[in-house]
């Protein structure tokens, strides 16, 4: 959009908020930019220029605007709707790859050189790989100087610098302050009361309805690794240097995030996890406006606004929570799963109480005795193959999967259907057009609503709704009086 040049500028003097994290605004005159949406006088439209990532205006020598704060935008939905090498790449970034593997890394990753990843990015993001993540380094280290009292070394090395100075000086280029002023000027409200943990607010695009979305994650718990407390969805986090248990709540215009990390290292990861969990990046008035073109969906859209589809922090726990899930109740499913987690998976203490474990590994699964599962011998066998398949590597989930080919290699696994496979590739991968035409609930509401009720002429008719099919699943679901569908008390 960054490319558009009469449309970023109707965005910057409108202070459309939608426009924030798709496109940044650098101002010639005073050497900053900005989110489209900055309270601050727009600039005259021949001092704009318009960048596509932080990080490109970084590298052109910008430095963030400490009024309207960009790096604390949503990112950019482009990143969860496409599936080419580019969105893939992004999607890794922001999972902290380039900070732990480097370039080499995620280029082994994605089954590309380096070069062409450096190329393909740079030319869309208008800064490569290192830039981006340096970016996302800065943003980090922001986030702990202003929310916690760690000393500023281990803020660093926390955030993913390799020196001190490295980190003092990135953070003086990004946003013309010291690490310490940025403690100094942060909102008193900021720190967390209790030691260890890290309080911050995410932001999203709005509208979102969060009824179904915290209602399918709260009414589908597994004991021990997730709850709802308090007004919040609580769970434990398996990071790449530790663990983690978080807790979200929905609050007027953001999501409040309480953070405790064993290694503060996993805090960007464990943001960009918990962002995917909710969908925070999506575009919910791109999603909506063409849902609602369709007669049949504009009374469901217009009663409830901005329904996200709820995801997952675990590709690979979700894929067996799915199996476990075939052709039995929710309960059924929470039970099944729960003796797997008690079997099987790591315990954790929480000092709030109950949590208990980290949902289990594959490898974690793969030495488990098909004869201790309660449930038909047939998936037993789909259970036990997927745990393998994604034990040995022989199937990969991830935030770099591509979307196709994944779907394929699911349905090639025995007891795998369109529903299975489907379903985790709308809910783990983020397909954000699966759909679900064989779901009992999809077709109850289509019926109800005068749509084709048979799964091949309710695919036809959904062609319209395309790229968005997983959301007009999330509307049709909201149909039926299920939990799911219902914010707990």
């Amino acid at each position: 959009m960054h490319t558009d040049t009469e449309r970023c500028v109707r965005a910057v003097q409108s202070k459309d908020a939608r426009f924030d994290g798709w496109f940044y605004t650098a101002v010639l005159t005073t050497g900053i930019y900005c989110r489209p949406s900055c309270p601050a006088v727009p600039p005259k439209p021949a001092h704009m220029v318009f960048h596509p990532s932080a990080a490109a205006c970084q590298q052109a020598g910008f430095r963030a605007c400490k009024r309207c704060r960009p790096d604390t935008s949503p990112g950019s939905p482009e990143w969860n709707v496409r599936a080419d090498l580019v969105a893939r790449a992004m999607r890794l970034i922001a999972d902290g790859v380039v900070d732990r593997e480097g370039v080499t890394g995620l280029a082994a990753r994605l089954g590309y050189s380096t070069r062409q990843i450096e190329r393909q990015v740079r030319a869309e993001l208008g800064a490569g790989p290192l830039a981006l993540a340096r970016a996302q380094r800065a943003r980090t280290a922001r986030l702990l100087a202003e929310t916690t009292d760690l000393p500023m070394a281990d803020v660093a090395f926390a955030a993913g610098f390799s020196s001190i100075r490295t980190f003092n000086d990135t953070v003086r280029e990004v946003f013309a302050l010291s690490p310490s002023e940025l403690r100094i000027r942060a909102p008193k409200h900021a720190a967390s009361g209790t030691p260890g943990v890290i309080t911050l607010r995410l932001p999203f695009r709005a509208p979102l309805h969060p009824d179904n979305l915290f209602g399918h994650l709260a009414a589908t718990a597994v004991p021990g690794v997730e709850e709802w407390r308090d007004g919040a969805y609580r769970r434990t986090l398996r990071l790449p240097y530790g663990h983690g248990i978080v807790a979200l709540a929905p609050r007027p215009g953001h999501i409040a995030c309480r953070l405790a990390l064993s290694d503060p290292r996993d805090l960007t990861v464990a943001i960009s996890r918990c962002r995917r969990l909710l969908d925070l990046d999506a575009d919910p008035v791109a999603v909506d406006e063409q849902l609602r073109a369709d007669p049949a969906l504009t009374p469901l859209v217009d009663k409830a606004p901005g329904r996200r589809v709820p995801r997952t922090v675990d590709e690979a726990e979700f894929a067996v929570r799915a199996v476990l899930g075939q052709q039995v109740s929710t309960a059924a499913a929470r039970t099944h799963a729960a003796r797997l987690v008690t079997a099987h998976g790591t315990p954790v203490d929480d000092p709030e109480g109950g949590l208990t474990h980290l949902f289990p590994t594959p490898e974690e699964l793969a030495a488990l005795d098909p004869d201790a599962l309660a449930m038909p011998r047939t998936r037993r066998t789909t259970l036990t193959t997927l745990v393998r398949r994604l034990a040995d590597g022989g199937l990969r989930l991830g935030a770099d999967s591509d979307w196709p080919e994944t779907r394929a290699a699911l349905l090639a696994l025995p007891g795998f259907g369109p529903w299975t496979a489907d379903v985790i590739a709308m809910r783990a991968l983020g397909d954000p057009d699966a759909f679900l035409p064989t779901d009992l609930g999809v077709r109850r509401a289509a019926d109800a609503l005068g749509l084709p009720s048979t799964p091949s002429a309710l695919t036809t008719r959904a062609t319209a709704w395309r790229p968005w099919r997983a959301y007009a699943v999330q509307y049709l679901w909201a149909t039926d009086s299920h939990p799911i569908n219902v914010l707990p008390a």
